[in-house]
């Protein structure tokens, strides 16, 4: 439930959040890179009074999600794309705000060149997003939102896509336990108990694809998205306490805690941490180090990574999404400018 105190913080996470989509979207334009997207949207977000509610993320064609540059400017594991951006793309770019905890998350999908090639698909996924709004009611069942959420991409011939699901929101969580979702999964799926609560924030987000399946599927190494996130499942003074960190591993550690908490954050906000303690290190090294580091915080589950995403069967993706708090008259988008 949100406190009514707190709400301005939601609104004030939304509207930066918005802002900073609409700005992206001039910049979506043949040539531009993933990374001087991504950065140039960070930057943005600081710039008018926000935070990173997680690293910046782009996407195209095939591409689903959970992908941001590192700090080396790799391309995405086992994924063929171009990470320059080409005329007839369809691009999903995903961007989170925070304000003191609180969430904006929103997405859009563009066509790169308006080629008209992807405006179907692009229409379907937008009416998709506002009609699972439309029917967030308090009281109303997941399966029923699914439903609503599912039907303009199939009236349009799009698959919607049944493995990923829009979330609700609290302070300091990205994914707080309740999943939604886009399809129709009906009133017996156990995944989709319960009802829309009045108070709640949630991040609705439906996708669709050209493609027969409606489902995505992990890509490269558990890592391959470039982004990690502390669990919470223990502290770096635990940790440290148990043996399981040497003090500059446990230092570490609790810096990652210190500057997101719990939230998803990027390896190139993280890596360049190293600089401090090894100044006169070469790259190669700090890279081994780095590696070194991430596998021990994720062995003693301090961390945890995310797979880079695309289309089990290869279909081109698009998504839209909103931030919305259920009061008792219904939803209210926070995510507007």
């Amino acid at each position: 439930m949100v406190d009514e105190s707190e709400l301005k913080y939601w609104r004030d996470a939304g509207h930066v959040a918005r802002r900073t989509l609409e700005a992206m979207k001039l910049e979506l334009e043949p040539g531009k890179t993933f990374h001087e997207i991504i950065e140039s949207a960070e930057r943005f977000i600081h710039r008018h009074g926000g935070k990173p509610a997680f690293p910046g993320t782009i996407a195209t064609n095939d591409l689903a999600a959970h992908f941001t540059t590192n700090h080396l400017i790799d391309g995405v594991e086992d994924w063929q794309g171009s990470m320059i951006l080409e005329k007839g793309d369809l691009v999903k770019i995903d961007y989170g705000v925070h304000i003191k905890g609180h969430i904006g998350d929103n997405a859009l999908s563009f066509e790169i060149g308006n080629g008209n090639n992807h405006t179907e698909q692009i229409k379907a996924a937008k009416e998709a997003r506002d009609a699972a709004i439309e029917v967030m009611h308090p009281g109303t069942p997941w399966w029923k939102v699914g439903a609503a959420a599912a039907q303009p991409s199939l009236d349009a011939g799009f698959q919607p896509i049944r493995n990923l699901c829009g979330h609700q929101l609290k302070p300091w969580e990205l994914h707080a336990g309740v999943s939604i979702p886009s399809y129709a999964c009906g009133p017996d799926n156990r995944g989709f108990k319960g009802e829309v609560e009045a108070g709640s924030v949630y991040a609705v987000e439906p996708f669709n694809t050209t493609g027969k399946t409606g489902m995505i599927e992990n890509i490269g190494g558990r890592e391959s998205s470039n982004i990690y996130r502390v669990t919470g499942n223990t502290t770096s003074k635990k940790a440290r306490a148990k043996g399981q960190l040497k003090p500059l591993g446990a230092q570490m550690a609790r810096n990652l805690e210190e500057r997101y908490g719990t939230l998803p954050f990027a390896e190139r906000w993280a890596y360049p941490m190293l600089g401090k303690p090894f100044p006169d290190a070469d790259e190669e090294s700090l890279q081994s180090k780095w590696n070194a580091l991430v596998k021990k915080l994720i062995s003693i589950r301090f961390i945890e990574t995310y797979h880079a995403l695309r289309c089990i069967d290869g279909g081109t993706i698009a998504q839209f999404e909103h931030t919305v708090h259920i009061t008792d008259g219904g939803p209210e988008i926070l995510t507007v400018e």
